[in-house]
């Protein structure tokens, strides 16, 4: 068997933000892929993941859930027979590894699934963030749902709130020197604990205050700017991001990035964000001439995702 590619994702605005109901913006990332394969004498990582899906399917099969029911017996015979997800997106990295697992399981086993090619309302692209946060969960302790939709759909997603969620038409890519680009911290970042942290400051009124005024208040400038292409504007917002994330997120931003971080900032070459929950992986960049960017940060492996 060989299921269909599921891609990763990258959350351009949001992130934190969407737990707490502000905006998000999410974009397919088709540089890494995964797909559903099998084999019959496994090792190494495809014998890995085959193990993680026995756990998965575990769950699975204990969920008794009245929005979503699967194929047991086939998963549980698939799994037997080595299936594994073959994949080649970074785990802990901020792109939606588990979401391109939990995407590619849905659409093989789900026995009543919501199909892409349908006309997707509000209601269907709600239960299938729903599905997909329940599924994912397994993963994660607590998921949105947001990073399997994304990989199931394919499409950008703007999050308006929790409860409005709708496919995105974002600017196409053109031949300038702005770019968003993925900057390497060589660490693996785990969500459960950055999520943790997050809810123990959201306890303290002062953050809260924060995030409502401040954080939620620039990534909704962002992606009001990013969707209508007011590039100029967009820079001068993801600058002020970047200050707040900074001055509010540190335990979420990998130490060696402290200073890197700051000098995007004085200097203007780049502006930095977090990618995903952070504490590793990858950290999204955000630069109106690459050139410069690359320059700047010469000592690290940076990603081009989508060009100005």
């Amino acid at each position: 068997m060989k299921g269909p590619l599921f891609y990763a994702k990258i959350l351009l605005f949001g992130e934190y933000g969407i737990i707490k109901d502000s905006k998000g913006l999410a974009i397919p990332f088709n540089s890494y892929k995964g797909a559903l394969k099998s084999a019959n004498n496994l090792s190494g990582e495809a014998k890995k993941s085959n193990e993680s899906l026995s756990k998965f399917y575990n769950y699975l099969a204990s969920l008794n859930s009245d929005i979503v029911s699967f194929d047991l017996t086939s998963l549980k015979n698939d799994i037997d027979t080595g299936m594994y997800f073959d994949s080649s997106i970074p785990q802990g990295y901020g792109v939606g590894s588990s979401g391109a697992l939990v995407a590619s399981i849905y659409d093989q086993y789900a026995t009543d699934k919501i199909t892409v090619l349908e006309n997707l309302t509000r209601d269907k692209l709600l239960t299938l963030k729903q599905v997909f946060s329940l599924m994912e969960s397994f993963f994660h302790g607590k998921s949105s749902g947001l990073d399997p939709l994304n990989s199931y759909l394919s499409l950008p997603i703007l999050i308006n709130s929790k409860e409005n969620i709708e496919p995105a038409g974002i600017p196409s890519q053109k031949e300038g020197k702005g770019a968003v680009f993925l900057l390497d911290s060589e660490q693996i970042g785990e969500t459960e604990p950055m999520v943790n942290i997050f809810m123990n400051k959201m306890k303290n009124e002062g953050f809260r205050k924060m995030i409502s005024e401040e954080f939620s208040l620039h990534t909704d400038a962002c992606i009001e700017d990013f969707l209508q292409g007011n590039i100029k504007s967009l820079f001068g917002n993801v600058k002020k991001l970047s200050k707040v994330v900074l001055a509010n997120f540190k335990p979420m931003i990998p130490s060696a990035f402290h200073k890197v971080w700051e000098k995007g900032i004085q200097t203007n070459d780049y502006y930095l964000k977090l990618c995903g929950s952070g504490g590793g992986g990858y950290i999204l960049g955000f630069t109106e001439d690459y050139e410069k960017a690359k320059n700047s940060l010469q000592e690290y492996k940076l990603e081009l995702v989508y060009r100005f």
